[in-house]
């Protein structure tokens, strides 16, 4: 069975896009989801002096994770229109082992927020960089005014039937190796 890396690109304990990245993930109906909490792997900022003393065992820990997957499920919180520091910190260490950081592999993109427009920044951006970083996107995901539309751990509303399409694209490209589409 293939097999999914979850995460949020957040320390945070208490993040929205955790709570959303797990309940994408429960909506899988043919692949293996793996979630995890990207503040068990904390890194250092990278820098080339660091990494001349060597590689963290928090970044081997998590290229294992990322190598074992067969696709990803990432859900990343707008920070001032951008992208948390954690998550691209974490990309730019993994940028620094062999190949791709996504390695190539299907990925559908998330983002929540409380906000109208549920991400909409950081997405825009991450739509464009993640193809450098060698993903294969299956699609995009937004979910405004989190606490109005995510009651009780549900999602409500029109948004439930556009996750469980999403996912199902993910899985769809993770399970049957098809390429991804560009959206």
């Amino acid at each position: 069975m293939k097999s999914i890396l979850a995460f949020a690109g957040s320390y945070s304990s208490n993040s929205i896009n955790q709570m959303l990245v797990t309940y994408a993930a429960n909506l899988a109906q043919t692949t293996k989801v793996n979630i995890i909490l990207l503040r068990q792997y904390p890194l250092p900022i990278y820098s080339w002096d660091l990494e001349q003393e060597g590689f963290p065992s928090e970044l081997l820990a998590l290229r294992k994770l990322f190598d074992q997957a067969d696709g990803f499920l990432i859900a990343v919180p707008e920070y001032n229109s951008s992208m948390p520091a954690a998550f691209k910190n974490t990309i730019d260490w993994i940028s620094r082992l062999e190949g791709k950081p996504l390695q190539d592999k299907p990925v559908l993109l998330l983002s929540a927020s409380s906000g109208a427009r549920g991400g909409a920044s950081v997405q825009q951006h991450l739509l464009r960089v993640l193809p450098f970083w060698g993903a294969k996107l299956t699609g995009s995901f937004s979910l405004p005014r989190f606490k109005d539309n995510f009651a009780d751990n549900q999602l409500t509303g029109e948004y439930l039937q556009g996750l469980q399409a999403a996912v199902a694209a993910l899985e769809n490209a993770t399970d049957l190796d098809l390429p991804a589409s560009d959206s």
